[in-house]
């Protein structure tokens, strides 16, 4: 019997998956297809060939008594989150978890403007992305209640880290909106956000809600500026709001219209969280020499300790 069960084998399940591993904890994943398997199996965790796309490609999920990761994002359109329904669909009276951390995002506040964002924040979803979020919190709330299981929900700023920086977005000459007009935001390393992860399945409690960041405010703008100068790519074009409005992906604009000040006092003082990466400019060096190690490894290079 496996310990653990992952929902959405990612990027942030893999990571997670294996610091579990490293810590002598059996594994299980789901995977969207087949051919995804290979590398997670690699590292010994247990594959589950599971879509939840759709109610009759999800199989039966050995959920009793495990503690469980859910990182599987909701489907891309419409406001409610059919993917977590057919998750659901799939509790009963004699196969529900012990525990579960749920990765939501913090869009589920929409646009703040200067105030600072706590989980007392009342809810305020602007965007049908945010909405499906808002849906999946409010599918598993409902669940844990009828089940009795434990649940805690991470509201999670913008990603970065290794494979997760606008390096290609950069190269192709991504434009960026005036640095003194673009709106707040915050972000979490994933190196962090793995740590964090486990911290919130261990000291977590039933009903908390942690607001994942990593204290450091600024904008979309001096992020990508800050990568570009880190990794010595062209720094983007600066655009006016209107001349964003019309040459920006809609998708990207709409990013830009909410603005969040996210407090991370409850992650830091309750879970213990001491970051790896507390500001851009040590996630940004950290990202950098993974990424060296990883190229030298990939050339036969061995890297000293």
């Amino acid at each position: 019997m496996s310990d653990y069960l992952i929902i959405g084998c990612g990027d942030i399940g893999f990571r997670v998956a294996r610091e579990l591993i490293l810590l002598n904890h059996q594994v299980e994943a789901t995977i969207h297809y087949e051919e995804g398997t290979k590398v997670p199996q690699s590292i010994g965790i247990n594959t589950i060939i599971a879509n939840f796309d759709y109610q009759e490609d999800v199989p039966e999920l050995p959920l009793r008594g495990k503690r469980l990761f859910y990182f599987m994002p909701p489907q891309g359109g419409g406001s409610s989150d059919y993917r977590m329904l057919n998750f659901c669909r799939k509790l009963s009276p004699d196969n529900y978890p012990a525990k579960m951390v749920y990765i939501s995002t913090s869009g589920v506040y929409g646009d703040c403007g200067d105030t600072l964002v706590t989980e007392e924040t009342p809810l305020n979803p602007m965007t049908s992305r945010a909405k499906r979020r808002v849906s999946a919190e409010n599918q598993l709330r409902e669940q844990a209640d009828k089940f009795g299981f434990e649940l805690i929900i991470l509201r999670v700023t913008g990603i970065y880290g290794p494979g997760r920086l606008p390096i290609a977005q950069l190269q192709k000459g991504h434009e960026v909106l005036i640095a003194e007009d673009a709106p707040r935001t915050n972000r979490i390393h994933s190196l962090d956000l793995v740590q964090i992860c486990l911290a919130a399945m261990k000291k977590g409690e039933n009903g908390d809600i942690f607001n994942v960041c990593d204290g450091e405010e600024s904008s979309m703008s001096q992020y990508f500026m800050a990568v570009a100068e880190r990794f010595d790519l062209p720094q983007p074009r600066q655009l006016s709001w209107a001349e964003a409005e019309k040459v920006m992906n809609p998708l990207t604009f709409s990013f830009l219209k909410e603005s969040r000040r996210m407090s991370n006092q409850k992650m830091v003082e309750k879970l213990g969280i001491k970051l790896k990466c507390p500001t851009l400019q040590e996630g940004l060096r950290a990202s950098q020499a993974i990424s060296d190690l990883q190229i030298g490894e990939d050339n036969g290079v061995k890297k000293e300790n």
